[in-house]
């Protein structure tokens, strides 16, 4: 007995041992400087859903009350032209959006930003806005597709039949220069990988125009997918090229960091990233304002920039 006891105590020692090893791997403090001159900065972020329903506890309506000061403060720390946001909703019966507390706190607070995807919840999904400098940029077009054999269907479930996901879009043009950028923000489901592939593809094959003719076209989100993965392999055959994220961006609420980014940006046409991606992996007014860290990129839009 004392012999097994030694071998499980010995076998818990090294999974902890590989445990702290994946942390530290993952983890890792990154500085955000001020944006080069002239640079778009352009931000993802899961800033994870309100349940209205659920008065105290993780995530409901009065933990909202404890994240909201933060995440503001993170919002302005980013200082971004471009925030892509991912499960920015106010949860409360199937997909009524009539209510989205995150987007209308941070859009009273950041006068300077406009959202899109902002209108009639039943016409247009509240829950991925792309928040904008107005006083920089101007929206020349937006739209969405569900990943779904129904893509045109709003709220229309996944392939597998899952809870609704979908890319929501935008083409932008910048004032003081003319140039255009078209913004593509994902959240592909989390449980099913063939969910992911399907939905990949389905992005592929409704941005091959706008890439076949040269446009410069941003993929962000949460893709719930590491570098190397198939699903990631699926829109570089399609023409994007992903920055290399370093480290975890998702930490379970906890500044945990046991695995690899699952958020990302991705680039194809004249665009080009003006050195490293970066991943702010820290608190903000003390407290973790989701289980997501913001991810951070500058960018050239004339392409010149070796990406």
């Amino acid at each position: 007995m004392g012999r097994i006891l030694r071998y499980v105590t010995g076998g818990l020692a090294v999974l902890a041992l590989a445990a702290c090893a994946q942390v530290w791997r993952h983890s890792g403090s990154d500085s955000l400087a001020a944006a080069p001159e002239g640079a778009l900065r352009l931000a993802s972020y899961n800033v994870h859903y309100i349940v209205l329903t659920q008065p105290e506890g993780p995530w409901s309506l009065g933990d909202w009350e404890r994240r909201k000061g933060p995440l503001d403060a993170a919002f302005k720390t980013l200082d971004a032209d471009l925030v892509a946001f991912q499960e920015m909703e106010s949860f409360q019966n199937g997909s009524d959006g009539s209510v989205n507390l995150a987007r209308d706190w941070l859009l009273a607070r950041n006068p300077r930003y406009a959202a899109t995807h902002h209108g009639d919840w039943r016409q247009t999904p509240q829950t991925q806005p792309i928040f904008y400098r107005s006083d920089r940029l101007e929206v020349l077009e937006e739209g969405w597709f569900f990943f779904s054999d129904t893509p045109d269907v709003i709220y229309s479930r996944t392939f597998n039949g899952s809870f609704p996901a979908f890319a929501s879009w935008a083409r932008f043009r910048e004032l003081s220069s003319g140039e255009e950028l078209r913004v593509v923000n994902v959240h592909f489901e989390f449980k099913s990988g063939s969910n992911r592939r399907l939905s990949a593809a389905l992005v592929a094959e409704r941005l091959a125009a706008p890439l076949a003719a040269g446009e410069r076209v941003v993929l962000v989100g949460d893709l719930n997918a590491r570098l190397g993965a198939t699903t990631v392999e699926i829109l570089e055959e399609a023409g994007w090229e992903f920055l290399p994220v370093e480290g975890a961006t998702y930490h379970f609420n906890r500044g945990l960091n046991l695995f690899g980014a699952i958020d990302h940006i991705a680039l194809a046409g004249p665009i080009a990233a003006l050195g490293p991606p970066v991943v702010l992996r820290q608190q903000f007014e003390g407290e973790w304002p989701t289980d997501h860290y913001p991810l951070v990129a500058d960018l050239d839009l004339s392409g010149r920039a070796a990406r």
